[in-house]
């Protein structure tokens, strides 16, 4: 199994997940989430161990977040594409180019690049890495879902020949 595959067994993805995470509700309200994760671990150095709970809420939230959403059986709207495209690229059923695969590696060093930054911004309680982190792990994510909506519709366009 590959580790793209993996990390979706862990987060208990099926298909009926996967169509209810492509609504643009799930998408937009996960990126909400990530302010209110930082000022949950940020929150430590206000209430010590308490800090726990919200950050066992948002962590809750973003599991639950991908199945509470009504599922979109068309994808239209642009995150909701990148979604699907995404499902296909973990399932292996989209033909990838190796264009794609250079760039979601790249993609993925940027959002890993972001999260380290926000790492060490929040454990040395900074702001500057901890917002320069947020822009580039949230810029990098955007990209990734564009580049997921373009194998989906890539992918839907082989698949239907005109």
């Amino acid at each position: 199994m590959t580790g793209k595959k993996s990390v979706a067994r862990a987060m208990l993805m099926s298909d009926d997940t996967w169509r209810r995470h492509a609504n643009p509700w799930s998408v937009w309200t996960r990126f909400g989430a990530i302010p209110l994760m930082i000022l949950a671990v940020w929150s430590r150095d206000w209430i010590g161990w308490w800090c726990l709970a919200p950050i066992a809420l948002v962590a809750a939230w973003l599991f639950l977040n991908t199945r509470v959403f009504a599922p979109i059986e068309k994808p239209v709207a642009w995150s909701s594409r990148g979604i699907y495209g995404e499902g296909l690229w973990v399932s292996g059923t989209a033909s990838v180019t190796p264009e794609h695969r250079r760039l979601n590696r790249l993609l993925m060093a940027v959002g890993i690049t972001g999260f380290l930054l926000i790492g060490y911004g929040l454990s040395a309680l900074e702001i500057w890495p901890t917002l320069f982190g947020v822009t580039i792990l949230t810029l990098g994510q955007l990209w990734r879902i564009d580049r997921f909506a373009r194998l989906f519709d890539e992918h839907r366009r082989h698949a239907r020949p005109e």
